[in-house]
């Protein structure tokens, strides 16, 4: 569509979609401006659509705040947000998220690990009906452990989860104004949209691409987040690791007493010769110990879950909001 027909559209009152696109950024100074680019040129490549471009930034300790105001005071179609604290990448995420108002809403990492290459066909599958569009990994340019672990995650969420999950997507890619909405209503503590989305059962279109390496910085991610983020989507998609706690004391203590008969037998038959010593008692200690503190912290993380749910407590506190409607806005010096 031309940009002249374009005009002649908005002289005649008819309304464009809008696209929304949102970034989360934590120390992206190296990352940003050129991901603003990026998706402003490939936006005026579709004349036929409206967006805003949202921006959340998580109390970043380097100079991204700074370029995102520069950024939206040169781009009114630049939305920003900086919270109070770092509320953590989920919270922080899907709050920003939430702040959308387009018809449909695309979620772009900071980072060009989601290629903004991929937003015109995320569009054209929206066209298509579908409510849902995300990009699915095929492949990656990160290390090959780290997709291996990745790949291992997915399929142990998979196998344990009540529905069944996507593998290989990431939560980069397009949701539906009526599916953005939805997400908003479940007040989730932690919000996981992947887990959210399968659960829903929306039928969800896919765009394959070869994931690449992080352009510039370095993740804030580590070890620990991912395992804590994986044991989330455990205790949120499934009561299977109950069930485990359940049929293991089952199994264990049948175990144990068929090996207590055993031994007593044994003793009784062979009352001299017979000795074991006290090592197979320590040693069942040990493990017994360690299976009790295993699963009394799995219990621990649906208490938890269960604690977060009933405080209520909201995702984020903003500090500032810049270029949204403008008697929501507000100014810091």
């Amino acid at each position: 569509m031309s940009i002249y027909v374009l005009n002649e559209l908005k002289g005649a009152n008819i309304n464009l979609k809008k696209i929304s696109i949102f970034t989360p950024c934590y120390n992206e100074q190296d990352n940003v401006e050129e991901l603003c680019i990026a998706v402003r040129n490939i936006m005026s490549n579709l004349p036929e659509y409206e967006y805003e471009h949202v921006l959340s930034d998580n109390a970043s300790t380097d100079n991204t705040w700074k370029i995102l105001r520069r950024l939206a005071a040169e781009d009114k179609r630049i939305k920003i947000i900086e919270n109070e604290r770092n509320f953590g990448p989920e919270r922080s995420g899907a709050y920003g998220f939430f702040q959308t108002s387009g018809d449909a809403s695309i979620c772009l990492a900071c980072d060009f690990q989601d290629p903004p290459e991929l937003l015109p066909e995320f569009i054209k599958k929206w066209e298509e009906g579908y409510k849902v569009v995300w990009g699915m990994k095929t492949s990656s340019e990160e290390s090959k452990f780290m997709y291996f672990i990745r790949s291992l995650y997915y399929k142990i969420i998979d196998l344990f989860s009540d529905v069944k999950q996507y593998e290989q997507v990431t939560g980069f890619g397009l949701y539906d104004k009526k599916v953005v909405k939805l997400m908003q209503k479940e007040n989730e503590p932690n919000p996981n949209f992947r887990n959210l989305i399968a659960e829903y059962g929306f039928q969800v279109g896919t765009i394959q691409y070869r994931q690449p390496k992080r352009k510039a910085g370095k993740s804030s991610y580590n070890f620990f987040s991912y395992f804590d983020l994986a044991l989330g989507s455990l205790v949120n998609t499934s009561t299977s690791l109950l069930k485990i706690a359940v049929f293991s004391g089952f199994f264990i203590s049948f175990v144990s007493f068929i090996l207590a008969l055993i031994y007593l037998v044994l003793k009784l038959i062979y009352w001299n010769e017979f000795d074991l010593g006290i090592a197979p008692i320590i040693i069942s200690m040990f493990f017994l110990g360690g299976v009790q503190l295993a699963f009394l912290g799995v219990l621990g993380e649906y208490v938890g879950e269960i604690l977060a749910r009933i405080k209520h407590t909201p995702l984020v506190v903003e500090k500032c909001r810049i270029n949204f409607e403008e008697e929501e806005n507000d100014t810091i010096s």
